[in-house]
């Protein structure tokens, strides 16, 4: 049953609705069937974990859904999700593209071996540099923000003597029914172009010396759950591609961005049936190429944390449960109050009776907690948790708050586990740095 106390999922709910996890009496709480406390012993905590055959699970879901519709859709998996080298190694085999915010992104995606002309720029503050790269490696794409981006780009694709293909980011004004942080398709964000100037941006940049302009673009913001939000944006899309058309506009490329949102409680996720049929119906007959971004939908299940505990305290009548993981490693809940599941790696814990407890990390903020007032069992020092969902957005916003080494990096891949980041070393905390030379 449900957790009465905060109307969470009881740790049997979280396990029946993740098939990639499963708790073994012997071997405790398993993902992709190895024992997660197998790769705490060898590499310690706190631990990321991602599973190879879940991710590639994900990503042949979502082009099953299409190819039964008959949709021409590409891929392009949004690295700001997760940009480890072996994740967007897994991408690049099957067959994937990019989308990149920043140079750093792209640099990865070639070190990665993802063809440059497979990969989309997006993001609202490209600098001239940035530019300049992308193109003289042959980007496929780049995505405008702004009358002032584009003129930023058609002039140093036209110095550089090499014209680059763009599309325009259309703001569509709809709410998408997720985090204020994370939604970004609404008039009062930053991104996009208002939707009554894209018809005089679009004619501009046909005249414009260096870029080919070849479609529109838009994403209204991430973990979208109701097909409701898309629903509307597709709509508006699909209309302005014929509006543009009437205008004597040449287009070939629609981008819809992603946002695709998946179940962190025991909830389905969006259903990828009903995305599908939501761009058969309104792009079938436009004969434009579709370009999708999801990051967080592809890589988000396939990722837990692990960590131990190191003590459990109580201050009057409210427990705690300490854990050596903290905000530094895994942001979300502290920075949108985002929910995780957590389970104990313990079959016995996992059998025992629960009570509310606050679980908490070691850093010097009261924002340190993982989740408040969650049904877990009492937990000694040493019993180990797995926080869940965390392969998106969780170890590429770490940092070395507290002068907290980063975490280590485990890749589950055909039933045996490879250290793919070790963990940091405190000596490595300051490397980088020098003191300056002070008067005697």
């Amino acid at each position: 049953m449900s957790d009465v106390t905060n109307n969470t999922p009881a740790m049997d709910e979280l396990l029946a609705a993740r098939p990639a996890l499963s708790m073994h009496g012997r071997d405790g709480l398993c993902f992709e069937y190895v024992p997660l406390n197998a790769i705490a012993d060898a590499f310690g905590t706190p631990v990321w974990v991602y599973g190879a055959a879940s991710i590639r699970a994900r990503y042949n879901s979502m082009k099953a859904a299409f190819t039964a519709l008959g949709l021409n859709v590409q891929i392009r998996y949004a690295v700001k999700a997760n940009d480890h080298l072996a994740i967007l190694n897994l991408f690049r085999h099957a067959g994937a593209g990019a989308d990149v915010v920043s140079l750093g992104e792209f640099m990865r995606t070639q070190r990665a071996g993802i063809p440059a002309g497979e990969v989309v720029f997006s993001g609202v503050g490209k600098t001239p540099v940035e530019i300049a790269s992308t193109i003289a490696a042959g980007i496929g794409q780049i995505n405008i923000e702004s009358l002032d981006e584009l003129n930023m780009v058609g002039a140093i694709s036209a110095q550089m003597g090499r014209p680059v293909k763009i599309v325009l980011r259309v703001n569509p004004d709809v709410d998408a029914d997720t985090h204020e942080k994370i939604t970004t398709g609404l008039a009062g964000n930053k991104f996009g172009i208002p939707a009554e100037d894209i018809a005089f941006m679009y004619g501009y940049a046909a005249k414009l010396p260096g870029v080919q302009p070849v479609g529109i673009a838009m994403h209204i913001g991430s973990q979208i759950l109701s097909p409701r939000p898309y629903a509307q944006a597709f709509r508006k899309a699909a209309g302005m591609v014929r509006r543009l058309r009437e205008l004597g506009h040449a287009l070939s490329v629609v981008d819809l961005g992603g946002g695709l949102g998946i179940g962190y409680h025991a909830e389905p996720g969006l259903s990828l049936d009903a995305y599908a049929g939501l761009l058969n119906r309104e792009f079938s007959g436009l004969d434009v190429s579709l370009i999708i971004e999801p990051g967080r939908y592809l890589v988000g299940a396939a990722g837990v944390l692990l960590a131990s505990v190191i003590l459990e305290k109580w201050n009057g009548d409210k427990r705690f449960t300490v854990v050596d993981a903290g905000m530094n490693d895994l942001l979300r809940p502290a920075f949108y109050g985002a929910y995780h599941g957590i389970l104990p790696v313990s079959a016995v814990d996992f059998q025992r009776n629960t009570s509310p407890t606050d679980v908490v990390g070691p850093v010097c903020e009261s924002a340190d907690c993982f989740a408040p007032g969650r049904m877990l069992p009492e937990l000694g020092a040493g019993a180990r948790i797995a926080i869940l969902d965390t392969g998106a957005y969780g170890a590429v916003m770490s940092s070395n708050y507290n002068a907290r080494p980063r975490a280590a990096a485990v890749m589950i891949e055909g039933g045996n586990y490879h250290l793919i980041t070790p963990r940091q070393k405190v000596e490595d905390l300051w490397l980088d740095e020098s003191l300056p030379r002070l008067p005697e």
